[in-house]
């Protein structure tokens, strides 16, 4: 008899899309390997992996899973698909995006996870009113709408958000209608509190990942504390040397700033920059066309691993990160604010004025880091 641990695949409903549910008892190994080889995640509705309908090939699996755990299928073949299923939630049907709202995200610039989402909710959303014309719909039909996925679809706050984000950007952008126009009430987000690596584990990050390109976009991220959209549109005369200062173009809100740069990581991508000689981008991706966010993801869990860090990591968390040591080093709140690029409140715009010559006063929490350390 095989003392292999169990996998049993299913296919499930979930925040409204099929997937594959990836069940078995607790594993380390099968973890790690399910994070290094699909886009598997974590539902605590669920309480199980799951993995995109779309993106999961059976053949794939069995063959990644070969000698690790022994692969149950048979759900999938007795439930091939949710939606027939009596006792699953009626599924929503899906319209067209509506004419010019590709185009128009586009332009703005929005990322390509914004765009995705987007997309996958406007079509719901004509889908839903496939015999009317949505530009004539009222405030209160819309509301409506909304109150529906709550109370039929459970939806959660967030994807509350983002449907109401992209049916507002339907009539605003598209439509050019006015923004009093068009309001619905927003959900009560919760207070959960962002996750954080500590020191060590980014110099582990760092140290262990050793293509230059990739340690060099690791460094920068965190050091300066970006988005991943952020790093992804940097350029080689973003960099100011003479000033120590990194310019972020086009930011969140289509903002402009100015962040300090350390001197490590400055050491850093010059020699990087020396070796790779990127030209429009500073870190291009293939054929000289800008990275993908899916790459920076990619990247940043592949050095997440080498350094043997089991959690979920993700871009967006060495910039909490970036912002929680600076706290834990006494750096004053309205510095790391303007440094990230937040909107200020009325009660902290005196400080938005901060002269450039102040943040050298500071010292950087990737300077304890020795980056020329490659061991």
């Amino acid at each position: 008899m095989s003392n292999k641990p169990n996998i049993e695949l299913s296919f499930a409903e979930h925040n409204q899309a099929t997937v594959v549910k990836v069940v078995f008892a607790f594993n380390q190994p099968i973890i790690n390997k399910l994070k290094e080889t699909t886009n598997a995640r974590w539902s605590a509705t669920q309480n199980c992996w799951y993995i995109a309908r779309e993106e999961f090939k059976l053949n794939i699996f069995f063959e990644n899973f070969r000698g690790i755990a022994y692969v149950d299928y048979s759900g999938l073949k007795t439930n091939t698909d949710p939606t027939v299923n009596k006792t699953a939630k009626p599924v929503i049907e899906k319209g067209p995006i509506p004419a010019n709202y590709l185009e128009k995200m586009v332009q703005k610039r929005y990322g390509e996870n914004t765009v995705k989402t987007y997309s996958h909710c406007i079509s719901q959303f004509t889908g839903n009113f496939k015999e009317r014309e949505i530009d004539e719909l009222t405030k209160e039909e819309i509301n409506e709408y909304i109150l529906h996925l709550i109370k039929t679809r459970n939806i959660s706050p967030s994807y509350q958000n983002q449907m109401i984000n992209s049916i507002k950007f339907y009539y605003e952008y598209v439509l050019g209608r006015k923004k009093e126009y068009y309001y619905i009430d927003r959900p009560r987000k919760g207070n959960k509190l962002p996750e954080v690596l500590s020191k060590p584990e980014i110099e582990r990050m760092i140290k262990t990942t050793k293509n230059i390109k990739h340690k060099s976009l690791i460094s920068v991220m965190y050091s300066c504390g970006l988005r991943r959209s952020e790093a992804i549109n940097l350029k080689p005369v973003d960099i100011e040397s003479k000033r120590m200062l990194l310019k972020i173009r086009d930011g969140k809100g289509k903002k402009d700033r100015y962040v300090p740069l350390s001197a490590g990581v400055l050491k850093l991508v010059r020699r990087y920059y020396k070796e790779k000689k990127p030209e429009n981008w500073l870190f291009p991706g293939e054929n000289g066309k800008q990275y993908s966010e899916t790459s920076v993801l990619n990247i940043v869990k592949a050095a997440a691993r080498k350094a043997g860090i089991t959690r979920r990591v993700y871009p967006h968390i060495l910039r909490h990160s970036f912002a929680t040591h600076h706290l834990e080093q006494g750096t004053d709140l309205r510095y790391i604010q303007i440094w990230l690029g937040h909107a200020s409140t009325k009660t902290t715009e005196i400080y938005t004025h901060v002269s450039q010559n102040d943040y050298n006063k500071f010292k950087n929490p990737i300077d304890d880091i020795n980056l020329d350390d490659d061991s």
